[in-house]
């Protein structure tokens, strides 16, 4: 998999965006702000980079600019805002940048611009001309980004594989009958999808924030999910 740097001055962003990328296998670096970022750029040049525009120090554009200025854009960079303008994302796909995604940014959107920006990486960096790059933009709301750090669940019996016969108590009273079946189902989900949290909740239809707050309800051992999973 990938090496990806993430450069957002938001925690909560920069966390979740982590979560997200390094469930999908990709080995993922962080940095809060433009002067982080230039040491892990020169430390090792990653395989693309997640690039937040605003930034108190110095504004992504600037960064870019300085990076392609250096010869040193010869990685694909996916620019990041939710307050930028036409102007600004036109701007940083003329410096070089492969894509843009509006914030709040959607998983699924997240993952195709990540794809197809390792897909084109370039040998050499070349600045695009402008309307090349990646065609991206995201209007939909990534439920909470605040997603800091991993809750601890108490200890499940997972079922031994994805096929695995479930049995439930129909004579108990209906909120614990459903909590039953929703635990055996995620566990189910889990188990088949190696503990991917990325494809479970594409699999089930939720958001990846509540998908966490509903096994952390359950019970559900997400660590124990994934061993299980291999």
């Amino acid at each position: 998999m990938a090496n990806i740097l993430v450069v957002d001055d938001e925690l909560g962003i920069r966390d979740l965006l982590f979560e997200i990328l390094n469930d999908e296998g990709h080995s993922v670096e962080l940095a809060e702000n433009a002067a982080q970022a230039r040491a892990l750029r020169g430390a090792q040049r990653p395989d693309l980079v997640l690039l937040d525009i605003w930034m108190p120090d110095t504004d992504g554009v600037t960064l870019l600019k300085e990076w392609s200025s250096a010869g040193l854009l010869n990685m694909p960079v996916i620019m990041m805002s939710g307050h930028a303008t036409i102007d600004t994302a036109v701007e940083a796909t003329r410096i070089g940048a492969m894509a843009f995604l509006e914030k709040p940014i959607t998983m699924q959107k997240l993952l195709k611009a990540v794809e197809q920006g390792l897909n084109k990486a370039p040998a050499k960096a070349a600045p695009a001309k402008p309307g090349q790059g990646l065609a991206v933009g995201a209007a939909e709301l990534v439920a909470t980004v605040a997603v800091a750090s991993h809750p601890v669940y108490a200890e499940p019996v997972l079922p031994s594989g994805p096929q695995a016969v479930q049995s439930f108590q129909l004579d108990a009273p209906l909120r614990e009958a459903r909590d039953g079946f929703e635990k055996a189902y995620f566990e189910f989900h889990l188990a088949k999808e190696g503990g991917s949290m990325t494809r479970v909740a594409e699999k089930t239809g939720l958001e990846r924030t509540h998908l966490y707050r509903k096994l952390k309800q359950l019970g559900v051992d997400l660590s124990r999910a994934k061993r299980n999973g291999h």
